[in-house]
């Protein structure tokens, strides 16, 4: 690996040479070229001067600078770049040492890896990362590199230290235009329910990391270039169409995801969520007790239409019961008529 760039980290009076090589490598990312869609002909891009209208090679290509305000570019060579009264031209000099979690991750760019340039920055370079790791800090300050001068943040990893290209305060946009403008309310019972379904992802695997999307983009090209259908492995359907009810939505997650991992549905109560040993993530018992207490609005409507049914068959049942009597009652009554009238007619003749 050769590095990009060499340079000094300023810790105090402590000067350590270090050389600068890329952690990252952007030629795996999956990368398209643009084509002509009539005739597939590569569409390229070609370096033309505007003032001759010719195409130029890289070698008659150099930088310039345009000022504010105007339309006039003003040409810059290196020579001028190197003259730049500039002590982060060659030195990162650290300004402070604050917490990782104080960095917004918006700002970081690009990261090096940053190794020693010469066998006497070996005892410091030790110190550095040492005392980082044992503070708990990071450490910000600020370097030219590539003909810029940009924001850094150096701190340790594993037996090396890192440095990570931080972007200006102002190079980050506003939030306006993006906020709501008006905040949803969430009660506390869906925090509840949501915080359980945090506690309820297991830990990332090897498969969770692994760009699928490139294995399936060659195999859509293999399958062209062999004039037959790709062939792709099936794959759970997800769920599609828009969440009515989010209490029901949270705990349907939380029992998809422990059934995922062979749990029962009442595993991980109150417990580990299924993470290993030291893993840290411990489910509250009740958190859980909280998000499944109140019973969802589905389920309420279920009781509700449950108990109507069973209101109506008992009105039904009473209704038939009564009729039952009513009719027993005509039948009684039909019956003894005729013996009251015969009664009454023997009783006539005797007289």
């Amino acid at each position: 690996m050769r590095p990009t760039a060499k340079f000094s980290i300023s810790f105090g009076l402590v000067t350590i040479p270090v050389a600068a090589y890329n952690a990252t490598d952007s030629s795996t990312s999956v990368s398209f070229v643009r084509i002509h869609t009539a005739d597939g002909g590569r569409v390229r891009n070609q370096p033309v001067c505007s003032l001759e209208g010719t195409e130029i090679t890289p070698d008659e290509i150099g930088r310039g600078y345009k000022p504010d305000g105007g339309d006039t570019v003003v040409p810059l060579s290196d020579d001028d770049l190197d003259a730049l009264p500039l002590p982060t031209a060659k030195t990162l000099t650290i300004l402070a040492f604050v917490a990782g979690g104080d960095i917004d991750p918006l700002q970081m760019g690009k990261g090096y890896y940053l190794g020693i340039d010469s066998p006497a920055a070996a005892k410091p370079y030790a110190l550095l990362r040492e005392a980082m790791e044992r503070h708990q800090r990071v450490g910000l300050g600020k370097i030219a590199l590539h003909g810029r001068e940009t924001l850094a943040m150096i701190r340790p990893v594993e037996d090396v230290l890192v440095m990570q290209v931080l972007l200006w305060p102002h190079q980050i946009r506003s939030l306006d235009g993006v906020l709501p403008e008006r905040q949803a309310e969430v009660a506390p019972a869906e925090v509840a329910a949501a915080e359980t379904l945090m506690d309820s992802f297991g830990e990332l695997s090897e498969d969770d990391v692994h760009d699928h999307y490139r294995e399936a983009l060659e195999e859509i090209v293999a399958a062209k270039l062999a004039h037959r259908e790709p062939e792709f492995p099936a794959g759970e359907e997800q769920p599609a169409g828009q969440v009515v009810d989010l209490m029901a939505a949270l705990q349907d997650s939380v029992r998809a995801a422990r059934k995922s991992r062979g749990e029962d549905e009442g595993e991980g109560a109150g417990g580990s969520s299924g993470g290993g040993a030291g893993s840290g993530r411990t489910t509250k018992k009740s958190t859980t007790q909280k998000g499944t207490a109140k019973k969802t609005a589905a389920e309420k409507t279920a009781e509700k239409k449950e108990a109507a049914k069973k209101t109506a068959a008992k009105r039904s049942a009473a209704t038939k019961t009564a009729a039952t009597r009513t009719a027993a009652k005509k039948t009684a009554a039909t019956k003894a008529a005729p013996a009251r009238k015969s009664a009454s007619g023997g009783g006539r003749r005797a007289g």
